[in-house]
């Protein structure tokens, strides 16, 4: 049996970095009381997230028209520009997560579990008989239920916390380090940030 840290709703829940640009380490963290629960992830998983959970309220907004109050944008009281919570003890590294809605209570359901080389399946493995590739069970999992205001308050953080990195070259679309990068459509010269 897995443990599950579950948060019903959390009284917050972040995405956040620790680290200079292009050193950073990216958390998921939610906090009940005394109780502060913080899962490291990859830049992308935080961005796919974001992504994926605003999709998901427009989606509902369109389907549900007046039924669920959904805000389309978040709402300035809930905006969180707070650091990550201190101390920060990774309790696992993120691997595959689950996104959905319960209707009944009108909650995004994040579900995060650890990573796992289980989960990694090669090219010929897929071509193998895929009953036998099997998921071991997780031994925890990081389960977030939060309204769709808050969810919305999540995305807005995470779009800025993602984007606070280093600037992209406009010409190969590479991070751009603070001495300049080696950009392979100026044939190797060194740019800068323009």
């Amino acid at each position: 049996m897995p443990v599950v840290h579950r948060f019903d709703p959390p009284e917050r829940f972040v995405s956040g970095t620790v680290g200079e640009p292009g050193q950073r380490t990216f958390f998921l963290q939610a906090r009940e009381g005394a109780r502060l629960v913080s899962v490291s992830l990859e830049k992308q998983q935080v961005s796919a997230l974001a992504e994926r959970i605003d999709e998901l309220l427009d989606e509902l907004m369109a389907a549900t028209g007046d039924e669920v109050l959904i805000p389309a944008i978040a709402p300035r009281d809930l905006v969180d520009q707070q650091p990550l919570e201190q101390p920060i003890e990774e309790e696992f590294r993120a691997g595959t997560m689950t996104l959905s809605w319960d209707g009944d209570d009108e909650r995004v359901v994040i579900e995060v579990f650890p990573f796992t080389e289980a989960a990694v399946v090669s090219p010929e493995q897929l071509q193998e008989d895929l009953e036998d590739l099997l998921e071991p069970e997780p031994e925890e999992i990081f389960l977030v239920r939060i309204s769709a205001a808050a969810a919305r308050s999540f995305v807005e953080r995470s779009r800025s916390v993602v984007g606070a990195g280093r600037p992209d070259c406009p010409f190969c679309g590479e991070p751009i380090d603070p001495d300049g990068h080696l950009c392979v459509r100026a044939n190797g010269f060194r740019r800068r940030d323009p």
